[in-house]
């Protein structure tokens, strides 16, 4: 099974919109939402029956045993990250903590403890020989990269008979967007003629050729700002990256997004050109010597 990721260097660039287009277009059996802190593919993927769910363990947290403390204050003042308050008694912060074990090891009489917690949620939606891997990440906790390979993990545990899955990633270039690069065959880069989105892209591009993963762009949104469309362009020829296309502002996609649907199920600008940025991902994905 070979896997397309497609990233955004910034969040609002409609990486999740062009996502969902490409299931849709491909009928895909097999497909991730990795944006654990904020998973929201599921809105406009039309799965009826509810998923099945997990707990995800993640860090463990530290607890402190208020009948073996003897209030010495060497946990609070060896917490990094402020994680230990004094008053009324000594508690841990379970947002601030990172799991560290500093407290552990500097307790003198063995009242603080490491126990494992709930980081997040896993949900696997499976049936008629489709599987769709997503995960909630829970307020507060750190360990998003971890939680996306656990993602990725559950798909291939789910065994599809396909030659295609789709990942839908995080945006940014942190922990999320290296763990949900681990493994794939290919790399879309959605983004916007904005200066952030520029910038935002040139980061994502070098995150990704890290892992000398194949790479190609396209740009939504393209008649918002034409001038820095056009650098896009010249950018991509610059640096031999492949350009599958351009997708207008449309205020089609707004409606069927609110409808819970994609823009490749109404008859809109944006839906038109993403088949067309569709095809020619595909046919650079398919190619000879990719995999």
């Amino acid at each position: 099974m070979k896997q397309l990721l497609i990233l955004s260097g910034k969040g609002g660039t409609g990486k999740t919109t062009i996502a969902s287009a490409f299931i849709k277009l491909a009928a895909a059996k097999s497909y991730a939402d990795c944006d654990v802190d904020a998973p929201n593919l599921h809105l406009i993927m039309g799965w009826k029956d509810e998923p099945q769910k997990k707990d995800y363990y993640g860090l463990p947290i530290a607890e402190i045993d208020l009948d073996k403390c003897i209030a010495c204050d060497a946990c609070r003042v060896h917490s990094r990250f402020d994680a230990i308050n004094a008053e009324p008694n000594y508690k841990v912060n379970p947002f601030a903590c990172e799991g560290c074990g500093v407290c552990v090891y500097v307790c003198p009489v063995q009242a603080v403890v490491l126990k494992p917690a709930v980081t997040g949620e896993l949900r696997l939606y499976a049936e008629d020989g489709k599987a769709f891997s997503t995960a909630q990440l829970k307020m507060g906790r750190g360990t998003s990269g971890l939680l996306v390979a656990e993602v990725k993990k559950e798909l291939k545990l789910a065994a599809v008979d396909t030659k295609l899955a789709i990942i839908d990633g995080s945006p940014g270039i942190g922990c999320p967007v290296i763990a949900s690069l681990s493994g794939v065959d290919m790399v879309l880069i959605v983004t916007e003629p904005s200066i952030s989105g520029i910038s935002d892209m040139e980061r994502i591009i070098n995150t990704a050729a890290k892992f000398g993963t194949k790479t190609a762009i396209c740009i939504n949104k393209f008649d918002t700002n034409i001038e820095n469309t056009i650098k896009i362009e010249q950018f991509c020829k610059k640096q031999g990256l492949p350009f599958v296309g351009k997708i207008p502002f449309d205020p089609g996609a707004v409606q069927a997004v609110n409808n819970g649907q994609t823009i490749v199920d109404i008859q809109c600008a944006s839906g038109k050109a993403v088949k067309e940025v569709y095809a020619q991902t595909m046919e650079l994905f398919f190619e000879k010597g990719n995999g």
